[in-house]
């Protein structure tokens, strides 16, 4: 039983880095796109840290914490580097959640939420 859940877990890992383009060949690294919005709470975050609105900084449904992604909003061309540090979104058809200051150097605070492409770096 522990060698099955072993191997659904490296599975479902080697699905999540495919998805980002992390595989070896220079030809997988094209960004994924899809939906992100922001949020800007004061509690902690899923990794144990103090969420900081103004931090650069992104949650991920299965990302490990740590990662650094480069997120580039495809309607003005703006981007910004950004690390995992929390779980979610928890809102079907988004892909990522952002720090308050990374969605305000992407310029999309505004708007709640834009098209993107992430990137794992």
């Amino acid at each position: 039983m522990k060698i099955i859940k072993s191997a659904a877990l490296a599975a479902a890992t080697l699905a999540a880095g495919l998805a980002l383009g992390t595989s070896a060949s220079p030809a997988a690294s094209a960004a994924q796109c899809g939906r992100a919005s922001w949020y800007a709470l004061h509690s902690r975050t899923a990794s144990g840290e103090r969420m900081n609105p103004s931090a650069l900084t992104a949650a991920h449904r299965s990302l490990p914490f740590g990662t650094r992604l480069k997120v580039t909003n495809q309607r003005n061309g703006k981007s910004v580097i950004v690390r995992v540090n929390d779980r979610g979104p928890f809102v079907r058809g988004r892909m990522l959640d952002l720090s308050r200051g990374a969605a305000s150097q992407l310029g999309f605070v505004s708007s709640g939420h834009t098209a993107v492409c992430v990137a794992r770096i």
